[in-house]
């Protein structure tokens, strides 16, 4: 590991000063994900600027009814507390089933929507990885890519976004609070992270020197009946192979309110806009929810490796569906 700067802020506006000033820098909270890269190689820091003192860990009831969420509040924390427990069960439901031990208990809300793919080529600096060496190209094509994505991927890169609590996020409709050289901006969590196309080392939306302040949960989806369920390879901690969460509001059998995600198909949490617009004031019936989903999954573009995603996916989108929507009224 190469010798860096530490220096540790005591506002924001002192961090993001400090970020600026020191080029190949990087922000420091948990350190749960960019330790480890460090380590690997992957990372090389010129300084961290460490963010985990600051007042950024607290979760504040806002006066229109939505939560907003400091982006150094823990997610084993934040997976318990009442006020998500209550009103964003799918929320609660993800963060437990990413964040085990040590890990969620060190582990941000801000450093979990910025962890990097856990694709094995980004992690070995002896592979090709358009997403660490930009035109070095992308092992996972032509080698391992079983658990890589079928949505959203190009030729040049098809690694996948490892957060679960990202994918509970974008069915919630949360933005995400960024504050930066230029000031603060908000932006909906489903736009801050980036599909690859051209350019796959660029995860997200962030302007150089941003960084992560809060995310916002909105009053309008608070409330509503929400699940989550995430396919691994193994019981214990792992990342999944196929993940969704749904929102699921229904008035007189017809579905008045709908947020559908999937996990770990694509480079971001995949908001299925498609399979949405079918569902909407249409019956709340297993037949709906399979030809809405179908839409959606028609996108697909599988490898050889990965075609088994799509059907699970599938298979979890319609679980979640069935078992959150009111059973019909007897005749």
């Amino acid at each position: 590991m190469r010798s860096f700067d530490h220096v540790r802020a005591r506002t924001v506006e002192e961090a993001v000063q400090a970020f600026t000033a020191r080029p190949g820098a990087r922000y420091l909270a948990g350190g749960t994900d960019l330790v480890d890269l460090m380590r690997l190689g992957v990372e090389r820091p010129t300084a961290l600027i460490d963010i985990s003192r600051l007042p950024l860990d607290r979760l504040q009831q806002l006066p229109d009814g939505s939560l907003r969420i400091g982006a150094t509040v823990r997610n084993s924390d934040l997976a318990a507390h009442p006020l998500v427990r209550r009103r964003y069960p799918v929320l609660s439901q993800a963060l437990r089933a990413g964040a085990s031990g040590r890990p969620g208990d060190a582990a941000t809300t801000g450093g979990n929507l910025l962890q990097r793919t856990r694709c094995t080529y980004f992690h070995d600096p002896g592979k090709p990885c358009n997403k660490r060496e930009p035109g070095s190209g992308c092992g996972a094509v032509d080698g391992v890519h079983r658990d890589h994505a079928v949505l959203g991927h190009s030729p040049h890169c098809i690694a996948t976004h490892p957060s679960d609590m990202a994918v509970a996020l974008a069915a919630l409709d949360a933005r995400v609070e960024l504050y930066g050289p230029e000031g603060a901006r908000t932006v909906d969590l489903t736009d801050f992270h980036r599909l690859p196309e051209d350019h796959p080392e660029r995860d997200t939306d962030l302007r150089a020197g941003e960084l992560v302040t809060g995310v916002v949960l909105p009053a309008a989806t608070a409330g509503a009946p929400s699940a989550y369920r995430k396919v691994r390879e193994r019981a214990s901690y792992a990342f999944a192979l196929a993940s969704v969460a749904v929102v699921l509001r229904v008035g007189d059998g017809l579905v008045t309110q709908v947020g559908l995600a999937f996990g770990a198909l694509a480079h971001r949490p995949w908001r299925a806009r498609v399979a949405e617009a079918a569902l909407l004031g249409e019956a709340a019936t297993p037949a709906v929810f399979a030809s809405a989903v179908d839409l959606e999954l028609a996108a697909a573009r599988p490898l050889p490796d990965t075609a088994y995603k799509v059907p699970l996916a599938r298979d979890l989108a319609l679980d979640v569906l069935t078992r959150l929507a009111p059973a019909p009224a007897p005749l």
